[in-house]
């Protein structure tokens, strides 16, 4: 196990080395590969696509399908290249905005909630703790891989600029020590996955589906008074991002049961409008339905239950 994880170390850090130039010359024959040749999850993105834009031509979703390809490919060698990236070059590369609001919350003895979603590219997202108040301590949700070696290469990469990555399983114990502490933390929670059956407690309309969606970030934002923010993501060019902060509430028990989680998929919803390609399309995010769920399961006392219990 230890030699498998140096050999990978040492292949991902040389690799690392090479100029991102040359990064994205082989972004493009990795896309050739995947999605001219072996045509990777091609069915999924398509059904997708057409069914969160049906107000778009075939023309239209071929070029949105396409460039997220081509992003897709950018992402693998953007996260390569992160293991050796400077200081300067990651700030330069990834420009945070709004942090103003964010250490202000800090400064005041605020934890932070941050709900992102898999919008290109995240894994440069934990470069945050080069932008926040020193006070602070970022961190990220992290849901663990299944190979440990691969697994420890990704923790080794992700918070290699001071950012924690938190197992979901937990998160809630994190929280608490380090509001036990007086330890103000900034924590990103990616809330666009596919929730368990059990973990089922709310749907929306989120691009055109009727969406099962997370809740826990809400739920311990508002059990731990925690401010909660949106992490507007666009890219610029091939290369250059830009993180926004927007502000959803600093007072989250004040709102409805699930409106900041509402509010959350609308403004993600907007960010996939205005740049669709830079969302993660592969993931198949509608293969839960209300219809399978109601023959299945029921809440009894706030728990989902199969109902042959």
């Amino acid at each position: 196990m230890k030699l498998l994880y140096s050999l990978l170390y040492t292949v991902w850090y040389l690799l690392s080395l090479l100029p991102l130039c040359i990064h994205y010359v082989l972004s493009d024959l990795i896309y050739l590969i995947l999605y001219k040749m072996l045509g990777y999850r091609k069915d999924i993105v398509r059904k997708n696509l057409s069914t969160s834009f049906p107000e778009k031509s075939e023309t239209e979703l071929r070029t949105i399908e396409r460039r997220f390809y081509h992003c897709l490919c950018d992402y693998f060698a953007e996260s390569v290249k992160t293991m050796t990236m400077s200081e300067a070059e990651m700030r330069r590369r990834m420009v945070f905005k709004g942090t103003d609001v964010v250490d202000k919350c800090v400064r005041e003895g605020q934890s932070c909630a941050v709900y992102l979603g898999h919008i290109f590219n995240w894994e440069w997202v934990t470069s945050l703790p080069l932008w926040v108040a020193k006070e602070a301590q970022c961190g990220q949700l992290y849901h663990a891989l299944e190979n440990p070696t691969f697994d420890r290469l990704l923790l080794n990469v992700r918070q290699r600029w001071g950012a924690e990555c938190i197992a979901l399983v937990d998160i809630l114990r994190k929280t608490i020590e380090y509001k036990r502490s007086g330890t103000p933390t900034v924590i990103g929670y990616i809330g666009d996955q596919v929730p368990h059956w059990n973990n089922i407690h709310h749907w929306c309309d989120f691009l055109h589906h009727d969406t099962p969606v997370m809740t826990g970030t809400e739920r311990i934002a508002r059990k731990n008074h925690q401010a909660i923010f949106y992490l507007d993501v666009r890219r610029l060019r091939r290369g250059y991002y830009e993180a926004e902060f927007r502000l959803i509430t600093r007072e989250p028990e004040k709102l409805a049961e699930f409106e900041a989680t509402d509010i959350y998929h609308k403004l993600l919803e907007e960010s996939i409008h205005r740049q669709p390609e830079l969302w993660l399309w592969t993931h198949n995010r509608w293969k839960r339905t209300r219809e399978e769920f109601n023959e299945r399961f029921h809440v009894v006392n706030g728990k989902v239950v199969p109902i042959n219990e």
